[in-house]
């Protein structure tokens, strides 16, 4: 039974407007954004989130400016992961405020309000310090954007 709350997390979520959500705010930026329903995991959640950016190529951006959500439903715990250079243009507190943004919506029971509010706080920064080239655009990104 791990991967029956990971199963009903999912099924709760509108994919087709938090993966808009994800292009959309990838539009305007050369960062990239991701979110990661994960099964049952071991160890910390911010180790897991570590991995998880490197497994998808965030930590490989040129910029270094990654940004994930990731979500461990059996736990009932997610993490938001940035990236050293969203770090250091951002710092802790804007980490600390989109979780307890998400958060929000996720006790409300509004997980797809929740993972969206997370991807546009953090698409409204990555546009505002990595604003994508004027006239091109961001380039198309993978082929699955929300990734489980």
């Amino acid at each position: 039974m791990l991967g029956h709350h990971r199963n009903k997390f999912l099924s709760k979520l509108d994919r087709a407007t938090l993966e808009e959500a994800i292009r959309a705010a990838e539009r305007a930026t050369t960062g990239s954004i991701r979110v990661a329903v994960l099964p049952h995991v071991r160890g910390p959640l911010e180790r897991v989130a570590e991995l998880t950016a490197l497994r998808l190529g965030l930590t490989a951006l040129p910029e270094h400016n990654g940004a994930l959500i990731v979500v461990v439903p059996g736990r009932r715990k997610f993490h938001v992961w940035g990236d050293r250079a969203l770090h250091e243009k951002l710092g802790g507190a804007f980490w600390l405020a989109l979780a307890e943004t998400i958060s929000g919506h996720f006790k409300a029971g509004d997980f797809t309000g929740g993972l969206l509010a997370g991807i546009e706080g953090a698409g409204r920064e990555l546009a505002a310090h990595f604003p994508a080239e004027p006239g091109t655009g961001k380039r198309d990104t993978k082929e699955t954007v929300l990734e489980d």
